[in-house]
Parts: structure tokens; sequence; C-alpha cells
């Protein structure tokens, strides 16, 4: 029976690493993500554990990879430049393979910016999370009841790949309210953690954390292991939405809270008579390459719109294999695109490519 609950998307994120068993949160204050600490601040007490508000970013984050390391399931949150400065413990846990859930309630940038929603850390998500060669499994939700459902998968993603999965949002997601189905989910069997450094009692050899190679030829053997691994979350775990694609001319791809406000424009051209549809990215690592790119070979023209100088695009450019016009329809600095706006894209692209066919 499902039990449904008015949550602002902060704190459905809270609530479902809770149902998801994550007993260890740190993080530190930074507006528009507060919500989550400040939930977590009331829950752990009262399920036995442990909420800590550390001295910092960079502090959260390696108390996350010690909690981590002993097989707990840990979590820490914050906005965009709070993520960077976790970036160095962020390649910590890729070089010591260990799982752990990231949040990030984007605001404008760079450096301070302002605390407007944005969704200018994708490549920093995607791309930059941190030094050396490793990726993050990254979920871009564009609605309240996804910011509950893939903050749970990514606890189980996490520790089924050995990696960090990030919650990639923004101020909009993070401060609206929606109606939230928070029922427990269907649990999946995981390996035993008997990686984690708990103790031996004399019962096995010890376990050690650690991701300092002295050998080159280690080191790259390590990464290529990782690399491997990453090959079959591409294949499995690449999450994608269609909407109203199946005769469109013109393509909208839009994620996240944009992606709601293109859903609306392609209601709006679509009753002007233009056969357009939109693709919405769910994981923008792995980015729907393949599924992207066998849509795109059926329409005229594609639209990127993302609350960026343009980021996404770059992914939308390689996905496509530059075999269609795209044109980028984006609002930075905190400003929101409104539906009118990627219309008027819509239109301008039907205008250019669709017509004269």
């Amino acid at each position: 029976m499902s039990e449904k609950v008015l949550m602002k998307g902060n704190e459905a994120v809270a609530e479902a690493a809770v149902i998801a068993g994550c007993r260890h949160y740190f993080g530190y204050p930074i507006t528009p993500q507060n919500e989550i600490a400040a939930y977590m601040s009331k829950r752990m007490p009262k399920i036995g554990g442990v909420f800590l508000q550390a001295e910092s970013e960079i502090a959260a984050i390696n108390m996350v990879i010690g909690s981590a390391a002993a097989g707990k399931r840990s979590m820490t949150s914050s906005s965009s430049p709070g993520i960077a400065l976790k970036s160095e413990g962020l390649s910590y846990l890729a070089g010591c393979d260990l799982p752990a859930v990231l949040v990030n309630i984007q605001r404008g940038g760079p450096g301070l910016g302002g605390i407007q929603p944005s969704q200018a850390d994708y490549f920093l998500s995607t791309r930059s999370a941190g030094h050396g060669d490793f990726h993050m499994l990254v979920f871009a939700p564009n609605n309240i009841q996804e910011m509950f459902d893939f903050t749970y998968k990514a606890f189980d993603l996490s520790d089924k790949y050995r990696m960090t999965c990030m919650i990639l949002s923004d101020g909009i997601l993070g401060q609206m309210m929606e109606p939230v189905d928070i029922s427990p989910k269907e649990l999946i069997s995981l390996p035993e953690k008997d990686w984690a450094v708990t103790g031996t009692q004399k019962k096995r050899k010890r376990n050690i954390v650690n991701s300092l190679f002295i050998q080159a030829e280690d080191l790259e053997e390590m990464n290529i292991k990782r690399y491997e691994k990453y090959q079959t979350i591409i294949k499995n775990e690449a999450l994608y939405e269609e909407y109203l694609t199946e005769d469109a001319d013109v393509l909208v791809v839009a994620y996240g809270a944009v992606s709601r406000i293109a859903r609306n424009a392609v209601d709006a051209a679509r009753s002007q008579g233009i056969k357009v549809g939109l693709f919405r990215p769910i994981t923008v690592w792995p980015f729907p390459k393949e599924a992207l790119y066998n849509l795109s070979q059926k329409t005229k023209c594609i639209i990127s719109s993302e609350m960026s100088m343009g980021q996404m695009i770059e992914d939308v450019e390689l996905a496509t294999k530059f075999s269609r016009p795209i044109l980028s329809c984006t609002r930075t600095g905190g400003v929101v695109p409104m539906p009118e706006e990627i219309v008027a894209k819509i239109q301008e692209g039907a205008k250019t490519y669709v017509s004269n066919i």
C-alpha cells in the first residue's frame, strides 16, 4: 500500500536515504540544499544513526571515506561550490572503490555565484569530479518522486558497483513540493562487503583500503579493471525517457527541471502543428548515447536546452555524431528558461530544417 506525503525535494532525498539504510550522514551547510542536513539532523538520532555537521566540506567527504571503508551506507550533500571542495575526496573514494552517495543541489556560478537554480555543474559531474581516471554514476531526476526513487536506487547501485553515485539536481527541485510515495521499495540482492575494514576478529586476513599504487603497472591494471566495470554500467544502467518522439521532425533534449519546462514547450509547439518530441537523459553519466543516436536519425534537427552556457550539448553532439544540426537554447546564472523561449527555438529549427526539405 502506497504512502504519499507532501515533501520538498531535499526532504524526499533525505527520507529515501533513511529508508535505504543510510545511517551515516556528514555535511556542511550551503543554500539551496540545507533542508537535507536539517532533515538528517532530526532523523538520524531517532534511528541510531550518525549526523555530523563537519567543520568544512572537505572534512565531510573525508568522513564519508572513513565510514564507507567500514562498509556503512554513507552520504553527503552540498551545492555547487561545496561539491567542488569535495573533489579530492571523490577521487579518493574512486581510487579505493568505495560506495557512497553524493547529492548536488546546484546553484549558479562560477565562484559563489548565486543561490538560484542552475545546471552548470554538468561538466563537474560527468567529466571532472576529481583527478584521475574515474566516473560517478549520475542520476538527474525531474520531479520529487524521482528525487526519492533515484536516491534509494543510488545506495543499491553504489554498493553493487562499489562506486560513488550522485543525485544531480538543482534549486528548483530541491525547494519545490510534490506528493511523494515513500513506501519501502523492493530490495535487491547485493554482494557481501568482504572488503570492508571491520576488524578481523582473528578470523580472516586484514583488509586494507588504499588508493596508492607505487608501481605504475599496478595502477594501470586497477584503472583498466575499473573501466571494464564502467562498460558494464554503460550497458546496463543508462536511463532515458521519450515524449512524443514517434513522428518528431524536431527533437528537444533536456534533463532535470528544464525537461519539465521543455515538455510544456513541446505541447505548445505541437498545438501549432510542429512535429516535435522530447528526449530526456535520466542518467547523465552514463549518457544514453545509443538511444539518442538512434532517435536522432529519424529527425531533422535537435534543440539542446539547459540552465548553463551549454555543457550537455557536447554529449548531444557526440551521441548524434554531428549527424544533425543542433540549436542551443540556454539560460545561465540562475535564470530559468521559459517555455516560450524553447518554443521559439523549436519554431526556428522547424522553419530552417524541416520546411525546406
